[in-house]
Parts: structure tokens; sequence; C-alpha cells
């Protein structure tokens, strides 16, 4: 982490905002979803999470963009519980399924965070987390205290509130944002938030704002900086461009942006007929070809091994 979030911890503003953000969880409005419910005392909205993070695994992760992944992985840790919840989830067992998962206090969910970094982890890759910020920025202070120094990627939906975004200026190194809705009818089909799209754009100036643009170090390494990733979705070609559009007209033309062409039917997309395709290759490519014409100059290089997935072999 930068010297940013140790100079918060030093002064004190990293316990100030930890608690200001635990408040928001006595009548919830941490996101947009603004379920007003008492987390502090056991209830649940969306997220089905009350007072304490729920962790579902972490390790060394070698699936992400390789600016994350470097040679020794990046440290994800998958959060249970989801804040928007798509149908079509890959990670469905864990954001709305029934997964086991373990339920951490503060100091347990910075053990988590120390042991990825000796294990040599490039970051800390805190996947899902818009609906556990106030239990983040709590674990951060005994993490820094016990001498965490590597980035802190913030790996979300893109469907944020900026107060609570605010919280997390300085202390957020590396975020990874997807854009994955623009029109909002179909962000209330596929997860019943038709104010996603707007939520998105807001989120993605903010953090831009915060962090800039992607920061990779001589290792190949991302210190910090925003990282766009889009998932390319059944019929939506032109809400695709939309987006590409809007990052191409509203931010650099260097935004790192990953367009993703693996869409595959997971969890309840078989509940929608239009969600049960595959991403032809022709219109992975034509996508990449839109974006490049749009200006923009740094779009997700895969390697052989994703570009194989990408491609159905």
């Amino acid at each position: 982490m930068d010297g940013i979030a140790r100079k918060l911890l030093q002064n004190d503003q990293l316990r100030q905002r930890a608690e200001a953000a635990r408040q928001l969880l006595s009548s919830c409005t941490l996101c947009p979803r603004q379920c007003r419910v008492d987390r502090l005392a056991g209830e649940t909205g969306i997220c089905r999470t009350a007072a304490k993070a729920r962790i579902a695994s972490y390790a060394p992760h070698f699936g992400e963009e390789a600016p994350l992944v470097g040679s020794h992985g990046s440290g994800a840790i998958f959060l249970a519980g989801c804040n928007l919840c798509c149908c079509f989830c890959q990670n469905y067992g864990i954001s709305q399924g029934d997964e086991p998962v373990q339920e951490v206090n503060a100091r347990e969910f910075a053990a988590i965070m120390l042991e990825l970094q000796a294990k040599g982890c490039h970051n800390i890759n805190l996947v899902t987390p818009s609906h556990v910020v106030p239990q983040i920025l709590e674990a951060l202070i005994p993490a820094l205290e016990g001498g965490l120094n590597i980035p802190l990627v913030y790996n979300c939906s893109g469907y944020e509130s900026l107060e609570t975004l605010a919280l997390l200026d300085g202390v957020v190194d590396i975020y990874l944002p997807d854009a994955k809705f623009w029109e909002p009818a179909t962000a209330a089909r596929y997860t019943g938030a038709a104010d996603y799209p707007q939520r998105m754009r807001e989120a993605l100036l903010e953090m831009h704002r915060q962090v800039g643009g992607l920061v990779i170090g001589e290792d190949g390494c991302a210190r910090s900086g925003l990282l766009i990733r889009h998932l390319l979705m059944p019929g939506l070609l032109e809400e695709s461009r939309a987006i590409l559009r809007f990052i191409a007209e509203h931010l650099p033309a260097d935004t790192y942006v990953n367009v993703m062409g693996q869409y595959h039917p997971c969890g309840r997309a078989g509940d929608f007929a239009e969600l049960n395709d595959e991403i032809p290759l022709k219109e992975y490519r034509s996508t990449l070809e839109y974006a490049q014409k749009l200006g923009l100059t740094r779009l997700d290089q895969p390697d052989i091994e994703r570009m194989l997935s990408i491609l159905g072999f």
C-alpha cells in the first residue's frame, strides 16, 4: 500500500473512517440498494451479510489480468455475498448460494491479508468488497500495523455509492470495477438494479479521480490506478459499444480496459433464454476493433492460456 494509507493510519483518519463506515451499517446505506437494515443487530439485506465479513476462500490467484498476477499471483480474498446479485454470476454459490463461508473479525481478516503477503502475492485482491467496506477499513488497521505493504485491489461490480467510495480515497491502490450494462431495463432484468448504469458511470469517474491510470512497475506488476473490465453478453453488442464510447469520451485514451469474451451461462442464467448462448469469436474481435477505433490504446492482451479459454479450447 502507498504512503497515503499509512499516513491515514498514523493520524488516526483511517480509524475515523472505519467508525464512520460502521455507523452506516446500523441502517445500511453502504451501497445504492439502500436496504436500511440494522446489520449491527444481525439483520441482513440483499448482500446477506450482517456485522462481520464472510470469506469463502483466499489464495494466490492466477486467473486475473497479467499486471495483477505477476509471477506469484494475486492475493485473492473471495468475500461471500454481493450487493448486485447478477443472475449469471460465475461465483453464484459464493455470492448468492449456500457454499460454506467463514465469518471473520478485523484481526482475523488482517491475518489473512498478511498471510497472502507472506506467500509472495503481489497485491491483496478483495473480490466483491462493496458490501463490506466498514469491515475492510477496520481490518486494515491491524494489517498495516502488522506490516502490510502491497497494493490493495478493490475488485467490484461497479455498483457503488459515491459516499462509500469517498471513505476509500487514499486507501485503495487499484480499482478493478466491472462496467456491465448500459441500459436501465437490462440491469433491472438481470440484477433488479435499474440504477446500475448511472451508478457505474459515476463510480468509474470517481475511481479515476482517486487513483488515475494504471501504473505498472518494472517487474510488470500493477502498483496503482484504474483497470476496467467489461464482459460481453449475448445480444448486448450495442450496450458494449455504448460503454466503450463512454470510457473513450470521459476517461483518458490510455485507460486500461479488459474486454472479456468468456461469458458462459452460470447461476440462474437458465431462467433467461437469451442468456444461454456464448459469445461468438467474431463478436469479440469486432468489439476489440471498435474499441481501437474509438481511440482506446490500452486494451488487455490475454496470454495464450486465457486466449485459448476465450476461443473455447
